[in-house]
């Protein structure tokens, strides 16, 4: 089983959030395991303090260390040791990659969810693996990081998706965006489905997501795109046909390129 506690001040709202759809049917199923743990409650005293000031002056509140530690102990101590990330802005951008490895080099995580102005660096120092952040911007607290980073790591336990392809088509599972998709009615406001898309040869159907992944992926991220290895014949066949397409395309209606 796969577990994932995640040490929080709001338990009951990342432990509803992660009860739902998909993990939640897993852990009813008993693939997985995720909770959250309340840090007030590993507190010593009656006002259930978990923050003070910082020392060298500065806006705001810093997290205590022990009840930090207290909480971390007691997780420990009653599942055995896991893997201890403390989501922040300083740690390193979180990726599918990572995701990736995380479901498949170890079988226990523990999420540190920080507040305020951070935690006491001790804590830190003693008893996190990695620091992990979800980009270039800050929120208030570390529970939608962890909660994002539980759903993409847990959904890629054996088990959790009824087949590995619900994934491997993914954006950033193979260095592209995903292709575009449709569903029924077939026309909606004037625009239909492509034909390929309706014609059962799934053959071309792949042939066409893969041209519509490029495309989309350069388009949008040209980062990605840089990084790709397009170097195979059925690529360099498939550039070769955007190029003309794109081509035919701005020559038929000059006036609606930029």
């Amino acid at each position: 089983m796969f577990r994932v506690d995640i040490m929080t001040l709001f338990d009951l709202t990342v432990g509803d959030v992660l009860s739902e759809s998909i993990l939640g049917r897993a852990q009813e199923r008993d693939i997985l395991r995720i909770e959250a743990h309340q840090i007030r409650d590993y507190t010593l005293n009656r006002q259930k303090q978990v923050d003070d000031y910082p020392y060298g002056g500065g806006h705001g509140a810093v997290m205590q260390a022990d009840p930090l530690y207290q909480c971390w102990k007691h997780i420990t101590d009653a599942y055995g040791g896991g893997r201890t990330i403390y989501l922040s802005p300083a740690g390193k951008t979180f990726c599918q990659a990572r995701a990736r490895e995380l479901a498949r080099e170890c079988d226990h995580l523990i999420l540190v969810c920080g507040h305020y102005e951070g935690i006491d660096e001790r804590f830190i120092e003693e008893c996190v693996d990695e620091e992990i952040s979800l980009g270039d911007f800050v929120l208030t607290g570390g529970e939608i990081a962890a909660m994002a980073v539980t759903d993409a790591v847990c959904r890629l336990v054996p088990g959790v998706l009824s087949d590995p392809e619900c994934f491997e088509e993914e954006s950033h599972w193979n260095g592209l965006l995903e292709y575009p998709q449709y569903s029924r009615p077939e026309e909606w406001h004037g625009r239909r489905v492509p034909a390929i898309l309706r014609s059962g040869d799934h053959k071309n159907i792949a042939r066409w997501r893969r041209k519509q992944a490029i495309v989309r992926t350069r388009d949008r991220r040209p980062d990605m795109y840089a990084r790709l290895d397009l170097s195979s014949k059925a690529d360099q066949k498939l550039l070769r046909e955007i190029a003309e397409e794109e081509a035919a395309a701005a020559q038929a209606s000059p006036n609606d390129m930029p």
